[in-house]
């Protein structure tokens, strides 16, 4: 396993972290004793990075995480959880209030079984964009809040998620510097969208570290395919269904593929986050990391997704 800094955190990552949303029966249902093991397989084949939040499964996640995490070293992994974005009696809502934030933390790291939060993100910050107060008020309101359990030694850093690139940038060029010590960018660096590389410089110059997630494209880049509630128009999904076809013909799985494609490349970008509650898919994934990397084969898949590169949807 490679190690990473986020940023100038000082926390050292490992290349591949683990994205507990589907601890949360986001993607399908999980078994939970499954779900726990599938933790304790990822940080003892090296992962030390693991994020969640309160909106996955609407809490059941940092639970069934919080259960894993009681029998892991404290000092074996870095836990990356959200504030703002929640879910409750099966409906999403948003709050990115200090009062509401300040009181998620501390929530969570009740669910968490532990005393302090490494890594605290502002969750999908595009839509406090279209609340009252706007982007605006993660910058007066949300992000403050954070700063202050910074200070207190509740949370050790800051960051900021988001679908939309853009958004993150936007948040940073209004914050005061060093409020916000890296971002979370999913679907924009894997083999149908690497728009992330465009805002690398930025996010170096200002000393923000860059954490990757979704390498399969939230299911496109799978063979087991993307959900029924996947966002992204038709076009794109045809087209990843046949890059999908042609890896199998070539005897090369594409979800071997994106991992790599979204691992290999880069050492700016610290950690790419992948889910899985299944351990036997955990070590799958380690593996494939730890395999050559066929870049010939990621530009065929690249040239038969075409012109549906970079395509983009609507977080939901």
């Amino acid at each position: 396993m490679v190690y990473n800094e986020i940023g100038k955190t000082g926390m050292r990552v490992s290349n591949l972290g683990f994205g507990a949303s589907s601890l949360g029966g986001v993607f399908h249902d999980i078994r939970e004793a499954e779900g726990i093991e599938a933790v304790h397989t990822a940080v003892d084949n090296g992962i030390n990075f693991i994020d969640v939040s309160p909106y996955y499964g609407h809490l059941k996640a940092e639970i069934v995480l919080g259960k894993a995490l009681k029998e892991i070293p404290r000092d074996k992994y870095y836990l990356s959880t959200k504030v703002g974005r929640y879910g409750k009696d099966g409906k999403n809502y948003w709050d990115y209030s200090a009062e509401r934030v300040t009181a998620s933390v501390y929530e969570s790291m009740e669910r968490l079984n532990i005393d302090y939060i490494d890594l605290i993100n502002v969750h999908d910050v595009e839509f406090q964009g279209d609340l009252p107060g706007g982007l605006q008020k993660v910058v007066d309101e949300t992000l403050p809040a954070l700063v202050k359990l910074r200070e207190k030694g509740v949370v050790g850093h800051v960051g900021i998620t988001d679908l939309q690139p853009e958004n993150l940038k936007w948040v940073i060029e209004h914050s005061e510097p060093g409020t916000v010590e890296s971002v979370l960018s999913f679907c924009h660096y894997c083999l149908n969208d690497e728009m992330l590389l465009d805002y690398l410089d930025f996010f170096e110059q200002n000393n923000i570290g860059v954490i990757n997630a979704s390498p399969f494209s939230m299911g496109l880049l799978s063979q087991r395919g993307a959900p029924a509630w996947h966002p992204a128009p038709e076009p794109l999904k045809e087209a990843c269904r046949k890059a999908t076809e042609y890896c199998d013909q070539q005897g090369y799985p594409i979800d071997k593929l994106a991992i790599q494609y979204s691992t290999a490349l880069n050492p700016r970008i610290a950690t790419t986050l992948f889910s899985s509650a299944n351990p036997k898919n955990v070590l799958k994934n380690i593996g494939y990391v730890n395999e050559p990397f066929d870049a010939q084969l990621a530009q065929k898949v690249q040239e038969i997704i075409g012109d549906q590169m970079r395509v983009r949807w609507k977080n939901t």
